[in-house]
């Protein structure tokens, strides 16, 4: 007789930015095993601070109680881009922060994304308003300060019921836009995020506002998630075998006419 299959109880939530800070190693593993990104080694310190191979970039995960707990800063490129930072709330869904820090270490670069922070809104129902987009229950906004053909920096506030504030993600002037497109992307994405601490931890039980859909999902498919996902970012990093060279003819011997 096989033995029964282990199952974890897991919460399907919609909309995402609604679905609470979820588990930062969905950000910090990989970063470190799969993009080669080193870390500190203060045990005493609650906070967390990688460094990208090329020391351009740094990223803090510091708990703030009056502040965001998510920093990245990228130093200034000679003769291209100035310095530029992004930050995020406590509350920030890691299943948003993941594509810009994926984007941020992927090889390929901006070579081919979009680079339109508002088309992934106005693609999925989010409406337009005077200085920017407002998700279609209202409760974010993403919003951008100067004129539109301006480098200026762009904000998203949570709020519930117009004025508690949930959690707020910050990208500075300077900010590469494909890297804000790829958070506004999986902003608007209507796949529902998958959670397994209980809905304690969210934001809102309201019905009016969130739906969580209960499950049952087998547990080597929630255990092995993370792997999966390191395993497709170092991928990235990995050059295809070169395609051997075909033999040359050999060459004739015989007298030329």
């Amino acid at each position: 007789m096989s033995s029964p299959v282990e199952t974890v109880e897991v919460d399907f939530i919609t909309p995402r930015h609604l679905a609470g800070g979820g588990d930062p190693g969905w950000i910090t593993v990989p970063l470190h095993r799969a993009c080669g990104w080193s870390h500190g080694t203060d045990p005493l310190m609650a906070r967390v601070i990688l460094s990208s191979p090329d020391q351009r970039a740094v990223l803090r995960l510091e708990p703030d109680p009056d502040g965001q707990w998510w920093t990245l800063h990228h130093a200034a490129e000679p003769d291209r881009r100035p310095a530029w930072c992004t930050s995020f709330g406590a509350r920030t869904p890691v299943e948003l922060i993941a594509p810009v820090t994926d984007m941020l270490t992927n090889p390929a670069g901006a070579a081919s994304a979009p680079s339109d922070p508002y088309e992934p809104l106005r693609q999925t129902g989010w409406s337009p308003y005077d200085g920017g987009f407002v998700s279609p229950d209202g409760t974010a906004a993403v919003e951008r300060s100067g004129p539109p053909d301006d480098r200026g920096a762009w904000c998203l506030t949570v709020k519930l019921g117009g004025h508690q504030q949930v959690w707020q993600a910050r990208f500075s002037e300077h900010a590469p836009a494909h890297l804000i497109t790829a958070f506004t992307a999986a902003l608007a994405d209507p796949t529902p995020i998958a959670r397994t601490d209980g809905a304690h931890r969210l934001p809102t039980l309201d019905p009016d506002l969130i739906t969580i859909r209960r499950t049952d999902v087998r547990a080597v498919l929630i255990a092995g998630a993370l792997e999966d996902r390191i395993d497709t970012l170092a991928a990235r990093h990995t050059l295809p075998p070169a395609t051997p060279k075909p033999p040359a003819p050999p060459k004739e011997h015989g007298r030329s006419r």
